[in-house]
């Protein structure tokens, strides 16, 4: 990846992950500024965002977002009776034959929970259900009543994968919600560029964002920003080449029973993380690499900063006090 900072005149933004806020509604809303045309639609429970150069690619790149966001959406949503990831949750057999795609998605996953030494585990879905959020983030009860309580995550060791053959014992559910999203960018991205073989892609899902192509002049300018600060003044970054990601408590967030939880959830209790970031930034060479590292940031709590060091990743990570710490060659905020 690459990127530099300056203050400028910011066409993407990307901050805290927002809770299932749509974006135009299911068409692609439009514009044209400094010669990068821009769409913007709901998707995947968050909102999707598409740059492109030259600017009449663009339909040829909507049309290639479009099938990879509803490919990825019927492999792996929790949500969708009819996706693959509900379809295997719902058989009894101990293994399954998964799509190339599906598999595709589950072996990031695995990776992903490998190389954070389990900060981030697609194992997850049985806390994250016991916790609420069962059903898309805007259809979940502001202030649920459930009896009980989550349980650490059963752990990734637990999940096999040969080839498109998964192993997964019975009563565990997965969630890929650390590694899906950053996956999708990157998978959009790619083929939104080999459609139009020219130009530059930046997309954006929720935040999460990944380029494929050439970029612009002096490369695609992106406000980062904590939700809970949107009105201080933004870094902006210039991102050439790989990716950058968001993880943030600030977003999801609901009640059970009386008690404010969110959606990143630490494997190793089930409960949500509870540590000292409200908002990590990281860059990365793919999407879902840097959507790992910046979840896994988050689960580390105290331990994020050493943890992230090892990496060697670009990071900004935002305290809940607001105090903001720089790490891997993150570039400080300077003014041109």
């Amino acid at each position: 990846m690459a990127f530099s900072v300056r203050y400028t005149t910011d066409i993407l933004r990307l901050t805290s992950p927002a809770p299932g806020v749509p974006g135009s509604g299911p068409a692609w809303g439009r514009v044209d500024t400094e010669g990068i045309a821009i769409a913007e639609r709901a998707a995947l429970g968050t909102t999707a965002r598409v740059a492109a150069w030259p600017q009449e690619d663009l339909d040829l790149a909507l049309a290639a977002v479009d099938a990879e966001l509803e490919r990825l959406d019927r492999q792996a949503s929790r949500f969708r009776d009819d996706s693959e990831l509900s379809r295997i949750h719902r058989e009894l057999a101990p293994v399954h034959q998964l799509s190339r795609g599906m598999a595709e998605a589950i072996s990031v996953a695995l990776a992903a929970a490998r190389w954070t030494g389990g900060l981030v585990d697609p194992t997850v879905g049985g806390a994250l259900i016991a916790l609420g959020y069962d059903r898309d983030f805007t259809a979940i009860d502001p202030a649920l009543a459930l009896a009980g309580g989550p349980a650490p995550a059963p752990g990734w060791r637990s999940v096999t994968l040969a080839g498109t053959v998964l192993g997964l014992p019975a009563g565990v559910r997965l969630d890929l919600g650390a590694t899906a999203k950053g996956l999708g960018s990157d998978r959009a991205a790619a083929a939104a560029y080999r459609a139009s073989g020219r130009g530059g892609i930046l997309i954006s899902l929720g935040g999460d964002i990944a380029v494929a192509g050439q970029p612009p002049v002096g490369g695609w300018p992106v406000a980062v920003a904590d939700s809970s600060a949107l009105g201080a003044p933004g870094q902006v970054v210039r991102l050439t080449a790989g990716a950058l990601a968001t993880s943030s408590v600030t977003g999801r967030r609901w009640q059970r029973n009386g008690r404010p939880v969110h959606h990143i959830v630490d494997p190793r209790t089930g409960w949500p993380a509870a540590g000292p970031w409200r908002t990590v930034s990281v860059a990365a060479s793919s999407c879902a690499q840097a959507n790992a590292a910046s979840t896994a940031a988050i689960v580390a709590g105290h331990d994020a900063e050493a943890w992230l060091a090892g990496t060697g990743l670009p990071s900004r990570l935002v305290a809940h006090d607001g105090a903001v710490r720089l790490l891997g060659g993150w570039p400080e905020t300077r003014r041109d």
